[in-house]
């Protein structure tokens, strides 16, 4: 007995929505593996200077130590832990360029042909602000919580850090300032695609100000309110950059306000599309084809 034409129909639409995804996952796993084979090679690289890195990173942290104070490790696999960290922080950042090339890669084929042209902005950007970020991280952000940390000192209790514990907050804070860093990257691809606007960014500084605050909470590790402000400003002016970028970036076949309407129509059909596959997949179909 053959199928309702209506269920074959829902049962093809299924199969090839599965298809798609599964297209998608096959991509996606594509460019991940060759992320990683770039930030292997990029640790091999790495691995070539770690005594130099060491140094380079630890310097924050001797400088505002008091005196005759220096890091301690209190576990057999700490040193090997910290060298292979440090190796993985070079390889990751010699590897963006292509890393980011592959998040474009992976994009890239939901974009009209004018916006595929993008890439070279879009790495050169991305790349810069990560090493903007890095460079903010470890010249500003980390040697103050450290000053802040290193004043509690006294000699009734000598501060002794663990090397394990001020090296992730050394991580943290450089992954948390790359993170921000991307904004006018972010606001340069959205303008350019028409899902954002100058306009419309500018209309959101109210909660940009306080997000940036609560931000800057959650990531500073230290209650200092000093800290907290030295994080809050560079996300703040990341974002004023962020909307001269939207601003310059903007399409000027495009009224100021408007934002691309075909992406809209898109967005909407995918959204019933998807909640009337899993309506299908539900009880409801059982019941239909028992009416059937």
């Amino acid at each position: 007995m053959t199928q309702p034409a209506p269920k074959k129909r829902r049962n093809e639409r299924e199969a090839t929505a599965t298809m798609r995804f599964l297209d998608h996952l096959e991509e996606l796993r594509t460019r991940l593996i060759r992320s990683c084979i770039a930030i292997v090679a990029g640790m091999a690289v790495a691995a070539l200077f770690v005594d130099r890195i060491k140094s380079f990173v630890l310097a924050p942290v001797q400088a505002h130590l008091p005196h005759g104070t220096s890091l301690v490790m209190t576990g057999l696999g700490e040193g090997f832990a910290f060298y292979l960290d440090l190796t993985l922080i070079g390889g990751a950042i010699l590897a963006t360029p292509f890393v980011t090339y592959q998040v474009w890669r992976f994009v890239s084929p939901g974009l009209y042909a004018r916006e595929k042209r993008l890439v070279v902005p879009f790495i050169l950007l991305a790349t810069g602000a990560t090493v903007a970020g890095a460079a903010f991280s470890h010249y500003m952000l980390f040697p103050s919580m450290v000053s802040f940390f290193a004043s509690f000192d006294s000699p009734e209790a000598h501060l002794m850090p663990q090397l394990t514990d001020t090296f992730g907050l050394y991580k943290d804070t450089l992954l948390a300032m790359v993170i921000v860093f991307q904004l006018p990257t972010l606001g340069f691809v959205l303008a350019r695609t028409g899902l954002v606007t100058a306009r419309l960014l500018w209309q959101q500084i109210p909660y940009a100000v306080l997000a940036s605050f609560i931000v800057s909470a959650v990531l500073t590790p230290s209650t200092d309110p000093w800290n907290q402000i030295l994080f809050a400003i560079p996300v703040m002016a990341l974002y004023i950059i962020s909307i001269a970028v939207a601003w310059l970036a903007a399409p000027r076949h495009r009224d100021v306000g408007e934002i691309r309407p075909e992406l809209k129509l898109v967005f909407a059909a995918a959204v019933v599309n998807e909640a009337w596959r899993w309506r299908d997949r539900g009880p409801f179909p059982r019941r239909i084809d028992q009416r059937t």
